[in-house]
């Protein structure tokens, strides 16, 4: 207790705090996307309990990555060199790496599950099948409970490596990097039924939504070939295009508002 008072009271591990919470609550946005989306697609009843459930294994997974640091950061040594003389860049270094650890491997596998899941949501929302037997509404496939939270976890894993291995590399103080993650689970637990309701009730906000799952899966990708996007370009462009869609949705609102006038 004596030593949690101790960095507490220096300013610097005050910064690191806030720094670290800012950022895993930006990096949460897109796991929290993930989620509403999947969890959209269950029937009624079922759509909060799946959303507690993908937030709380997102927790014990990165609880759980907190307490095995070593092993995690073992994760970024080599496994293998493919051993080819690929592109180089301007300055003449490699245009993207040759060598790939684990978790290079685990970035791009879970990249392409992104970029698979997003581009058949898409198909779903464009040409919706016929509505049967199977549950499904508003053009988009429906799932079971349990296969949506397979998936859940199989995209939890990929973010949290990538939360947490972002927060080792901010700070080496385990309290901090534990106190910046359960605030930022805090965050995404607050914001899921808000954001996952004002997801179902907008059709454009999903588009959106899965292009920049899109997006997301390509940025993995190119991570895991050691080509690294700026995270602030990323959401920069999210944040701009967010916006853009809620000036639409005033606008069709207050065209909606509207009355005719008798002629």
């Amino acid at each position: 207790m004596d030593s949690l008072l101790a960095l507490f009271s220096d300013p610097a591990a005050w910064a690191a705090l806030v720094a670290l919470v800012v950022m895993e609550v930006v990096l949460g946005i897109d796991n929290l996307i993930f989620i509403s989306i999947l969890s959209n697609k269950l029937p009624d009843e079922q759509r909060k309990r799946a959303r507690r459930v993908g937030i709380g294994l997102a927790l014990v997974m990165r609880l759980t990555l907190l307490s095995m640091i070593a092993w995690l950061v073992g994760l970024t040594a080599p496994v293998f060199d493919l051993g080819l003389s690929g592109p180089v860049d301007a300055h003449g270094a490699p245009a993207f790496e040759t060598q790939f650890s684990w978790r290079d491997l685990i970035l791009i596998a879970g990249g392409l599950f992104l970029i698979w899941k997003a581009t058949k949501e898409i198909h779903h929302n464009v040409d919706p099948a016929p509505t049967g037997d199977v549950f499904e509404t508003k053009g988009v496939a429906a799932i079971g409970f349990g296969a949506a939270i397979f998936q859940i976890i199989l995209l939890d894993m990929v973010f949290s490596i990538d939360s947490i291995l972002t927060a080792v590399g901010m700070t080496d103080n385990l309290a901090i990097m534990v106190i910046a993650v359960l605030a930022a689970v805090t965050a995404m637990l607050l914001a899921a039924d808000p954001l996952a309701n004002f997801i179902n009730k907008n059709p454009t906000v999903v588009m959106l939504a899965l292009g920049f799952l899109l997006m997301i899966g390509a940025v993995l990708i190119a991570d895991g070939f050691g080509v690294h996007v700026p995270k602030g370009y990323i959401y920069a462009a999210m944040a701009f295009s967010t916006l853009v869609e809620l000036l639409n949705i005033l606008s069709r609102r207050a065209q909606g508002r509207k009355v005719p006038k008798n002629s």
